[in-house]
């Protein structure tokens, strides 16, 4: 990539086709952004993200310690993406505002939310593959995880991993008529990780939560996660319209590397301010998925596993989309994002104890969390043969993850939940 600007296209609401919106050039170190003017000027623009790329003429300062636009590195691959470009596409340089145009450039056009991103601000002329058959995708998912040189003929099928964020490999794909988020199963995986994702995501909609919907289906005998995308609208037309989404890494404001920094907490103060769409509706809702997620496990609720949508002057949450139980093998554990100021720990104690913080009275809390108790006690097992989960696999994802006593066995632990969750273990233990 040269110092040669790059454009920034994007879609507006209700619109299927993408218009300019501006460029982003390398300014040393950084990549800064710049509106065009014909943007501008459209009686329907709205800015990308008004708290941090207000619609404004003129080069837009970054916020401090920032290296480019967060809602814009939303857009960006990371993880798994950049290793299937890395794979095909190796970058002249690792590292810098070169790099970062050479992964968006490489990367498919049909990434999160509504922004994409081209040489030329005349002609947009999307990227895509016309690989859909699953199984050559899976072939090289699984060729690149083990390192080995792809053929021809599964190269293209890579291509549909390259515009996600994310370690695991996962593609963009259409079924039934849909857009979904393919996530396949590793050979390096030592427990059902797919299977898990798929067990947490149907229970959470069961306990109310608002997930988004998911199939579970088998590619040459593997799992496959499908999860519906929420950053797309099929038109009558046929045409898929694309929503302004954004991370709450963007929404806190920070950067990958302070991403330690980011907490539950400080979301929720968003959310109920002047930005937050439905307010007080999703600093419980967020709630919720906080105590969801130390029930089943989920420790890797980093802030780019959260996200809202942005319609050009608030925000609101998007459905959960990445509840991933981690195997949990002693006692303590830590949530990614902070619970109350800098408390972590994955405890249902520190929960009831932040309760007044998200909304809920402490006698609120405690009655969530025993309805969700009570939610995994009746639809587990029926889940888990649904989802043709084996015993050995189920045994252990019950061992490790679901309800896990390092959650709630401690002192602290209300004594009505502590007895609860003691009983629904030991009633589970009889079946599994």
């Amino acid at each position: 990539m040269t110092s040669e600007p790059l454009y920034v296209w994007t879609w507006l609401p209700g619109l299927a086709d993408p218009v300019v919106a501006g460029r982003l050039d390398a300014v040393g170190p950084e990549l800064r952004f710049t509106y065009a003017r014909s943007y501008r000027e459209r009686p329907a623009a709205i800015s990308l993200y008004g708290p941090e790329l207000p619609l404004l003429a003129g080069q837009i300062p970054l916020p401090e310690r920032l290296t480019m636009p967060g809602c814009i590195r939303d857009a960006a691959p990371d993880g798994w993406g950049r290793r299937v470009i890395d794979d095909q596409w190796p970058p002249d340089t690792p590292h810098g505002p070169e790099a970062e145009c050479h992964y968006l450039l490489h990367s498919l056009s049909d990434r999160f939310g509504a922004l994409d991103f081209q040489t030329s601000s005349e002609v947009y002329v999307p990227r895509g593959s016309g690989v859909r058959d699953l199984v050559q995708i899976q072939a090289a998912m699984d060729g690149i995880a083990a390192g080995l040189p792809l053929a021809e003929d599964v190269q293209a099928a890579a291509q549909r991993g390259t515009s996600l964020g994310g370690a695991r490999p996962k593609a963009v794909i259409e079924h039934d008529g849909r857009s979904w988020l393919a996530k396949f199963s590793s050979s390096s995986d030592h427990y059902p990780v797919v299977a898990s994702e798929a067990l947490a995501m149907g229970l959470a909609a069961a306990a109310g939560i608002a997930v988004a919907p998911t199939q579970l289906i088998r590619i040459a005998g593997r799992p496959v996660l499908l999860v519906e995308r929420f950053d797309r609208n099929n038109d009558p037309q046929g045409n898929w319209q694309r929503r302004h989404t954004v991370s709450a890494l963007t929404l806190l404001g920070l950067s990958e590397q302070d991403a330690r920094y980011a907490s539950y907490e400080d979301l929720g103060h968003l959310l109920r301010g002047p930005l937050g769409r439905r307010g007080r509706e999703d600093v419980r809702e967020l709630y919720r998925r906080l105590l969801w997620n130390i029930l089943v496990s989920n420790s890797d609720d980093h802030a780019r596993n959260h996200a809202a949508f942005w319609d050009g002057e608030g925000v609101a949450l998007t459905p959960a989309y990445d509840i991933c139980p981690q195997p949990r093998h002693g006692g303590a554990a830590s949530q990614a994002m902070a619970i109350i100021g800098d408390q972590r720990a994955s405890v249902l104690s520190l929960c009831l104890q932040a309760a007044p913080t998200y909304l809920y009275t402490t006698a609120q809390a405690r009655d969530c969390v025993a309805a969700m108790i009570d939610v995994i006690a009746e639809r587990w097992l029926p889940m888990v043969e649904a989802l043709a989960i084996s015993p050995v696999d189920a045994r252990l994802l019950w061992q490790r993850q679901f309800l896990n006593p390092g959650s709630w066995d401690e002192p602290h632990c209300d004594p009505g939940l502590r007895a609860l969750l003691q009983q629904v273990r030991s009633d589970m233990e009889r079946y599994i």
